[in-house]
């Protein structure tokens, strides 16, 4: 955390508790209390201004800004000109909210801070916005170097008598969220089925809503999905499109078996469709390592995703989408109409990233860091939360997927973990259907794991009184 962080974070705690009006420390004293610059007080106070917390008065200092009761206004009109909507968007998903000062985060979907490689994302950033990227258009499909990246990183995994992607395979996005919204709404359309795994990511179920697709579960186990179940859905819906996640699963953490992923890939040929595989934990393997499916189809059936979002920066919206043939040209249409092209300056400061030296050492540890977090919290759910199931350890991803009791309302869980200060996620925003039981996604890669045990013993103080 920066020192302007730390100043905010620390005079947003005092101006909770003041009264309006009350003045806050002058420019100097803070300065010399953080050991910081005036620049960077100077960096604090504005924020603090933006965020409508405090008003500086020339000449008298700054003052905790009073509240202010805001005139009711009306906007019954807009319930007439809006009409239905067109398909049902669930409102800000759980993983998405703002954590309260002091609270233990284990809702996000993101790894904290300190397991990304800040100090060479902002290297990059800086020498991007300093070259040709900062004022030229990027090219429609992305940058001929990071195509050229993602698709080598994919042949890389390519075994021998496969033919390997080329980087005009290649279409780079801003995020695999607005990729997968480019697939759903160029390949299958409105009003089309569309299979997914139950449960599944929650952004794929929202990217689907939002494209108006029909969303036709299909269940699975810690192997991956059935098979037959696959078939059997293909065959009754018509569909020509399959979502998963085969290589640790969002928020299960599954990883499919070789022989699951044969028999499905399998199927999906049978019924000239596409498989959708969403390898959004690339990065994040702890134990062991998992070939995606893509590295063994060279037919085009299967529509490869691909993200550096959450490896490299949330600020680095940067993915990737690979299909071959002319789903892949659909996409290109699709993606041009959406966004044009996706910002050159990000594109150099990802690709940047990823060659350097640092990249692959930032990985190997990561890795590490991951296993003991991961571990922890596994210990401490087993010490102090028993009532609920982990049905197996993840080998990668971000997170622990906790079946509670059948009497447990998980939706009232969370309530009472974030009254006592634990921000966790109920399980039903994973779920396309009806939710097969109460589950609650517990992120292993938030911060401040020293606190992971006294948020497992909160949790299983509510469930206990819920219980009784």
């Amino acid at each position: 955390m920066s020192s302007a962080d730390r100043i905010v974070t620390d005079l947003r705690a005092w101006i909770a508790s003041a009264a309006p009006g009350a003045q806050l420390p002058s420019s100097r004293e803070l300065a010399g209390r953080y050991g910081a610059s005036p620049v960077t007080v100077q960096k604090a106070m504005r924020t603090l201004i933006g965020l409508g917390l405090v008003e500086s008065r020339p000449g008298a200092g700054s003052f905790v800004l009073g509240h202010r009761t805001p005139r009711a206004l009306d906007f019954g009109w807009q319930t007439s000109a809006l009409r239905s909507a067109a398909a049902s968007v669930p409102s800000l998903a759980a993983p998405l909210r703002e954590p309260a000062i002091d609270a233990i985060e284990l809702h996000s979907g993101y790894p904290a801070r300190e397991l990304l490689p800040e100090r060479i994302v902002r290297s990059a950033l800086a020498r991007a916005a300093r070259g040709e990227t900062a004022v030229t258009r990027s090219p429609a499909q992305g940058l001929p170097e990071l195509q050229a990246w993602f698709a080598s990183e994919l042949a890389s995994r390519t075994p021998a008598g496969v033919t390997a992607v080329a980087p005009r395979d290649v279409l780079v996005v801003p995020g695999t969220q607005s990729g997968l919204t480019s697939v759903f709404r160029s390949v299958a359309g409105p009003g089309l089925p569309v299979l997914m795994e139950s449960p599944t990511y929650w952004g794929a179920i929202l990217a689907a809503a939002q494209a108006g697709v029909q969303i036709v579960p299909v269940a699975g186990d810690a192997d991956g999905p059935d098979p037959d179940d696959v078939a059997r859905a293909f065959a009754e819906t018509g569909a020509r499109l399959f979502y998963a996640q085969p290589t640790f699963a969002n928020p299960t953490g599954a990883q499919w078996s070789s022989t699951r992923r044969e028999r499905v890939l399998a199927v999906v040929r049978e019924h000239g469709a596409f498989l959708v595989e969403d390898d959004w934990a690339c990065d994040f393997a702890i134990d062991g390592e998992a070939v995606p499916m893509a590295a063994y189809d060279d037919t085009g059936h299967i529509v490869y995703i691909r993200s550096l979002t959450k490896s490299v920066s949330p600020a680095v919206r940067v993915g990737a989408v690979i299909a071959r043939g002319p789903v892949r040209e659909r996409m290109v249409a699709d993606r041009g109409a959406e966004s044009m092209y996706v910002s050159g300056v990000l594109q150099s400061a990802a690709l940047e990233v990823v060659l350097a030296p640092a990249w692959r050492t930032h990985l190997r540890s990561l890795r590490g860091q991951l296993r003991e977090r991961r571990d922890l919290l596994a210990r401490s759910v087993a010490e102090h939360l028993p009532q609920a199931t982990l049905d197996r350890l993840p080998r990668g991803g971000l997170n622990l997927w906790l079946r509670l009791p059948d009497e447990v309302d998980a939706e009232r869980l969370v309530r009472d973990c974030e009254q006592d200060g634990v921000l966790i996620a109920a399980g039903a925003e994973w779920f396309p259907a009806d939710p097969s039981g109460p589950f609650v996604r517990l992120n292993f890669a938030g911060p401040d794991p020293s606190r992971f045990p006294d948020a497992a013993r909160i949790i299983g103080r509510a469930v206990g009184t819920q219980l009784r």
